[in-house]
């Protein structure tokens, strides 16, 4: 079953946003817990297909589960790996997409998991793995990288401003000793910054470390090039579906799909504002919302992890074909 503690961001939100109907094809891209997927699995109902991609084997096995046990529970498709692939996947078996969905968030599980290393609120490893067969740690970036490196992640991926000075103490500290914890790597970040985190509920603002540990997890899980690849697949069949010698059946996605991406920081929406404008300049896919989709007061009270989500959604435009697929 999925952990009650586990709360989707912009439930109802997606639900409106992606509209999904009975019959309809699914792709959860980031199954998660399977919140967003029980969702969607409901409307689409037992004549529809529930394709649920994630990282993590283990919650995506819950995922699986918790959805199969809906009462009129769509064909339930698991797919384990890189979202970046789930679009080959789908080609592969024949299968196209009404409703696209990517929560670029973390379950609640992964990041109270302190052997995951996701957060410096506990103690563990310094791993950060999305896929925990992955083959490259966040400590195998901080002990191996040259500063300049360090730097440019923590400057490129956490917006950091401070980057120099972290990835300076980061080089000095590591020839003392390997710098293996999540805790140390946060310590020596406060250090370098020259501030300390606040009480608990003291609304002294973010951890100095938070920059950081975000740059870091976005190096080690590709999570930039693995969402613009998504975009680009979801751009480049947009396309296809226009050429009239693209027959509908022979692409991932079908005209009129709706495309809904939850973003978490700068970096992510950019990408996403951007890929979606462009759709919508060349006419192929008109936005749902003109500006992102927020969380309101009511969520924000129950899940304050909303505050930072955004979600903009797409649907591809529909053209009209004859009976041999040529545009009309």
């Amino acid at each position: 079953m999925v952990n009650p503690r586990h709360i989707p961001v912009l439930l109802e939100e997606v639900r409106q946003a992606l509209d999904p109907r009975p019959g309809e094809a699914a792709l959860d891209c980031t199954a998660g817990l399977g919140g967003h997927a029980l969702e969607l699995a409901r409307r689409i109902g037992s004549a529809g297909t529930m394709v649920l991609n994630d990282f993590d084997p283990a919650n995506l096995a819950r995922a699986a589960e918790a959805v199969g046990a809906l009462q009129d529970a769509p064909k339930v498709i698991a797919l384990q790996g890189n979202f970046a692939d789930a679009p080959r996947r789908l080609s592969e078996m024949g299968l196209a997409a009404d409703i696209v969905l990517a929560d670029l968030g973390f379950s609640s599980n992964q990041m109270e998991d302190a052997a995951r290393g996701l957060s410096f609120m506990r103690e563990g490893p310094l791993d950060m793995r999305l896929d925990p067969s992955g083959p490259t740690t966040a400590a195998d970036l901080v002990n191996t990288l040259s500063e300049a490196e360090l730097g440019e992640i923590l400057r490129d991926f956490g917006e950091e401003n401070a980057w120099r000075r972290i990835a300076q103490k980061l080089v000095a500290e590591r020839a003392e000793a390997p710098i293996s914890t999540t805790g140390r790597f946060a310590s020596i970040v406060r250090e370098a910054i020259g501030r300390r985190p606040g009480p608990p509920g003291g609304g002294g603002g973010i951890d100095p470390a938070t920059r950081s540990f975000q740059a870091l997890r976005i190096a080690v899980n590709d999570e930039l090039g693995n969402l613009r690849a998504l975009l680009e697949s979801v751009s480049r069949t947009a396309g296809m579906l226009r050429a009239a010698s693209t027959r509908p059946g022979s692409v991932w996605l079908k005209p009129g799909a709706r495309i809904g991406i939850i973003s978490f920081h700068s970096l992510e929406d950019r990408q996403v504002k951007q890929v979606f404008g462009d759709l919508e300049h060349r006419g192929l896919a008109e936005q749902v919302s003109r500006r992102p989709i927020e969380a309101d007061e009511a969520e924000l009270r129950r899940n304050p992890r909303a505050r930072s989500a955004k979600l903009r959604v797409v649907r591809l435009t529909v053209e009209k074909r004859d009976p041999e697929g040529r545009l009309v």
